[in-house]
């Protein structure tokens, strides 16, 4: 007899984003969740299928402005899908109250206050947990997933740039002073909230750079390579902009300390994801069509002239933000850790 349980209650802040309903797809085919609050701020009482019209007869619960301590009475597992700063702000209050949380936000990516404001601009509400916070890539922290209570749910371009990265760091196969990650991204990762640079006219049948040497993500892939390297990284870290909804591939420059042949990157990639569900070893080019709608990883290498080539490819709103947050809340509640992902 399965010693699961029937239900896990789940709540979800901020559900109006596109990873809050991405989320929500995955629990509502989730066998041990169930959604029993949506909460926002700016929409009023109104049913979450008025704001994403696709969960019409799917949710139709109301979108609530409730606070922190009655979401986590309410619920036995919260999904923060707010803006870094409120993040912090609320959760304390909703962990005092009893539940669990998966954080979608930056607040609890990084592992120290003076790096959080150089690259946020502003004090962190909550400094005490960083350091301390799981960050939630299963495939590398899984052990201290089990008995966490709040998880930092990984930055997109970082678990695309992190997962390829780490068995090659944690050999010494490379050279970590030069690492360069160029990543695609689809105009989803930029979020709802209307942007000129995500506005139609601008992003269709374009390719443009931003945030060039300064995003975010930057820090969040130095720190977790870090712990597999011992050192700190050097990490020039360009993101683009490209013409489709979702999605990311990112290619990754690295220096090996020796020459190396291309069979034998792929073996050392095979080898440390071994077993790992999400994570597909491939000998193909991966595009991103081929993890649209999954929470796949696809991985493969070339070495180029002395230089080996990691090319990476996942879902942006899947692998890299609501897909990884179920993986997380599976382990949390001692569920099989695929239940509900594709």
């Amino acid at each position: 007899m399965s010693t699961f349980p029937q239900r896990v209650r789940v709540a979800i802040l901020g559900a109006t984003g596109y990873t809050a309903l991405e989320a929500i797809k995955i629990l509502l085919r989730h066998p041990h969740a169930e959604i029993v609050a949506v909460t926002s701020r700016q929409e009023g009482h109104t049913p979450i299928s008025a704001v994403h019209p696709s969960l019409v007869s799917r949710l139709d619960l109301p979108l609530e402005d409730l606070g922190p301590e009655e979401v986590g009475t309410r619920a036995d597992c919260v999904f923060g899908c707010l803006p870094h700063a409120a993040s912090a702000e609320i959760l304390p209050q909703v962990l005092a109250a009893g539940a669990k949380v998966v954080d979608f936000s930056a607040d609890y990516r990084l592992d120290d206050p003076d790096t959080y404001r150089e690259w946020y601009g502003h004090e962190h509400p909550d400094p005490a947990r960083l350091g301390t916070t799981v960050y939630g890539l299963p495939e590398l922290f899984r052990s201290q997933l089990a008995d966490a209570t709040l998880v930092a749910n990984p930055g997109c371009y970082s678990t695309s740039a992190i997962l390829p990265l780490a068995p090659l760091v944690k050999s010494g196969l490379v050279e970590t002073d030069d690492i360069i990650v160029d990543s695609k991204s689809g105009v989803s990762g930029a979020g709802r909230q209307p942007k000129l640079m995500t506005h139609f006219p601008e992003c269709n049948e374009s390719l443009s750079a931003y945030n060039v040497g300064r995003h975010r993500h930057t820090p969040e892939i130095e720190q977790v390579i870090a712990r597999h390297a011992g050192t700190r990284p050097a990490v020039i870290f360009t993101p683009q902009l490209a013409p489709m909804d979702r999605g990311i591939l990112s290619t990754i420059y690295v220096k090996p300390r020796k020459t190396v042949a291309e069979a034998d990157v792929m073996n050392l990639l095979r080898e440390a994801y071994a077993g790992e569900r999400f994570v597909r070893i491939v000998d193909h080019l991966p595009g991103t069509k081929d993890t649209v709608d999954t929470n796949f990883c696809d991985i493969t290498a070339r070495v180029v002239r002395g230089r080996i080539l990691l090319i990476s490819c996942l879902d942006n709103l899947v692998k890299g933000a609501a897909g990884a947050a179920v993986q997380n809340f599976n382990i949390l509640f001692g569920l099989p850790e695929h239940a509900g992902l594709a």
